[in-house]
C-alpha cells in the first residue's frame, strides 16, 4: 500500500467503494488524513463501515471542510452527464481527483526521480503493460503492475528510487489526474470509444494526449502513429518543444521506431539499427501486438534496457490471458484463448493472426454483427456457433458460404471444434475462441468465459498447457 501524506491532517470524500475506493480510503486513511466514505450501493457501504473507515451520505453534509472529492474513475465526471457528487464538489469549491493522482503527488513528494510508465491507448493497453512489466523484470528491476489492468494502484509498493512503476490507464483515469507526469508516457493508438463518457471524439482523443503531453522534462513521450488522431498528437508535441518517439507498424519511418517485416527497427539521424525479431513468438503474433512490442520496445530502452535483454524478454512473454491466449497444443493444433474480442473489431485482429482457423463465435451480440469481419471467412475452415447470437451469425455466414454448426455452448464447442481440427490433418490449425460477442448471456464476463475455455481445452486428452499472465480483475 502507498500510504497519501498529501492529506495529513485534512477531510477527504471518498465516492465509489470498488476496489480502487476502498484502497484509496485505506492508502489516505494511513497518511493521516480524515476519510468520509460514500456509495450509492448500500451494500458497499456496509463494506466499508466493516473495514473501519467512517461513511456518510454525501447528500447530507457540509461539504465546506472536504479538501478533495476522490472519485472512483468508473463514476461519471463529464458525460452524459456530471455524477452529483461531482456537482456538490465544484459547487463548493473542492477538487475533485482520482486515485492516480494521489499517487502523482505522493511520488513527487518523496521520490520524483522513480520511474513511472503509464500506458494507454483505445486498443492494446494490457498487453503493452504486462510486457513492459516483463521485460523490466527479466532486466533484473524491481517492478509494480496495476492501474487500469486490474490492480489499484494504491495497493502496490510505494515510489523509491530504482522502483518501476507500469501502470495503465483508461481516458477515466486520465481525466481524474490533472498533474500526471510519467517518465515515459505511452500513447498506443486512438479510435472511437466511450463517446458515452466522453462526448465527442474530439474530447476523448484530447484527454489521452493530456498523458504523453505530461510527460516529465527529460523523458520520453512515445506515440504510435498509424491512426490520424494520434499523428497529430505526435505532431502537436513537436510543435510545443517536446521529444516524441513515433513508433509504426505501417510503413518505415525516417526517424522513430517501425516493423520491418518480423523486425522491430529504430531509425535516426540517417542511421537504422535492428533492435529485435518478433517472428515466431506465438504471444505476439498479430499487427497489433507487433504495434504493442514496438511501443514497449521503446519504453524499455527509455529506460535503460539494453538490446540483449530485450529481445530475451520478448522471446519469454507469456502473453496475457484473454488475449490472444495460448492455453495449449496438441500436435499441430492450437488452442487459443481470445475471449477479450468482445466486438467485430477486436475479433478481427485474431482473425487476421491465423491462417486454418476453428472458430467459436458468439454470445450476447452488439450492433453491427460479423459482416464487417467477411474478408477473413477465407481463413474458417468452421465455424462454432455458441449463445445469443449463435442463429443471426448463421445467417451472415450462410450468406459468405462458411461452414459452421450451432453448437450453443462452450462444452459442446470446445471438443467438436478439436475433434474436426485434428481429422483435418492441417500443418498448423487453430481452435480459436473470438467470440466477437459479450458474455453476459451464459457467463458473468469474458475473464469466466476464458477460463471455461481454458478449462474444456486443457481437459482434452493429449493437451499439453502453456503458460500465461493472468492478469487481477
Amino acid at each position: 500500500m502507498i500510504p497519501i501524506t498529501s492529506f495529513a491532517g485534512k477531510a477527504v470524500a471518498v465516492f465509489g467503494l470498488g476496489g480502487s475506493g476502498l484502497a484509496s480510503c485505506e492508502a489516505l486513511k494511513a497518511g493521516g488524513a480524515d476519510v468520509v466514505a460514500c456509495d450509492d450501493s448500500i451494500d458497499r457501504m456496509v463494506e466499508a463501515t466493516r473495514a473501519g473507515f467512517i461513511t456518510a451520505d454525501l447528500r447530507t453534509v457540509s461539504w465546506r471542510n472536504f479538501a478533495a472529492l476522490v472519485l472512483t474513475p468508473g463514476v461519471p465526471l463529464t458525460h452524459p452527464q456530471p455524477h452529483w457528487t461531482v456537482l456538490a464538489a465544484r459547487q463548493a469549491g473542492v477538487e475533485v481527483i482520482g486515485d492516480i493522482e494521489l499517487f502523482c503527488r505522493e511520488r513527487r513528494r518523496h521520490a520524483p526521480n522513480a520511474p513511472f510508465v503509464a500506458i494507454t491507448g483505445t486498443n492494446g493497453k494490457s498487453t503493452t503493460t504486462a510486457l513492459i512489466a516483463h521485460l523490466m523484470r527479466e532486466a533484473g528491476h524491481d517492478v509494480q503492475m496495476g492501474g487500469n489492468i486490474g490492480t489499484a494502484i494504491l495497493s502496490l509498493e510505494p515510489p523509491r528510487a530504482g522502483r518501476v512503476h507500469v501502470i495503465e490507464m483508461s481516458s477515466y483515469q486520465i481525466d481524474l489526474c490533472p498533474s500526471l507526469d510519467p517518465s515515459v508516457g505511452i500513447l498506443l493508438n486512438v479510435s472511437e470509444d466511450h463517446i458515452d463518457r466522453h462526448g465527442t471524439i474530439e474530447h476523448y482523443a484530447a484527454v489521452k494526449e493530456r498523458l504523453v503531453a505530461g510527460v516529465q522534462p527529460n523523458g520520453s513521450a512515445i506515440v504510435g502513429v498509424d491512426d490520424g488522431w494520434s499523428r497529430a498528437v505526435a505532431d502537436r508535441l513537436d510543435q510545443a518543444g517536446k521529444p516524441v518517439v513515433r513508433v509504426s507498424v505501417k510503413q518505415p519511418l525516417a526517424d522513430g521506431i517501425y516493423l520491418e517485416r518480423e523486425t522491430i527497427v529504430r531509425a535516426a539521424g540517417g542511421a537504422r539499427s535492428e533492435l529485435a525479431r518478433i517472428g515466431g513468438i506465438g504471444s505476439l503474433r498479430g499487427v497489433h501486438n507487433a504495434q504493442n512490442a514496438a511501443c514497449a520496445a521503446a519504453a524499455v530502452l527509455a529506460l535503460g534496457v539494453g538490446p540483449g535483454v530485450l529481445q530475451k524478454g520478448l522471446r519469454s512473454f507469456p502473453g496475457l490471458a484473454h488475449r490472444m491466449e495460448q492455453v495449449g497444443r496438441r500436435g499441430s493444433v492450437l488452442f487459443v484463448n481470445d475471449s477479450k474480442g468482445t466486438n467485430a473489431d477486436a475479433t478481427a485482429r485474431a482473425l487476421a493472426s491465423f491462417g486454418d482457423i476453428f472458430w467459436i463465435a458468439g454470445g450476447k451480440p452488439k450492433t453491427g454483427g460479423i459482416t464487417s469481419l467477411a474478408e477473413f471467412f477465407p481463413r474458417i475452415r468452421k465455424a462454432y456457433l455458441i449463445g445469443d447470437a449463435a442463429r443471426e451469425f448463421a445467417t451472415t455466414l450462410d450468406e459468405f458460404k462458411v461452414p459452421y454448426e450451432i453448437s450453443e455452448t462452450l462444452d459442446a464447442a470446445v471438443p467438436n471444434a478439436a475433434r474436426d481440427a485434428q481429422a483435418a490433418g492441417l500443418a498448423d490449425a487453430v481452435v480459436l475462441l473470438s467470440p466477437a460477442c459479450a458474455s453476459f448471456d451464459q457467463y458473468r464476463n469474458f475473464e469466466v468465459r476464458g477460463a471455461r475455455f481454458r478449462e474444456l481445452a486443457l481437459a482434452l486428452d493429449g493437451v499439453a498447457p502453456m503458460n500465461t499472465i493472468e492478469a487481477p480483475t
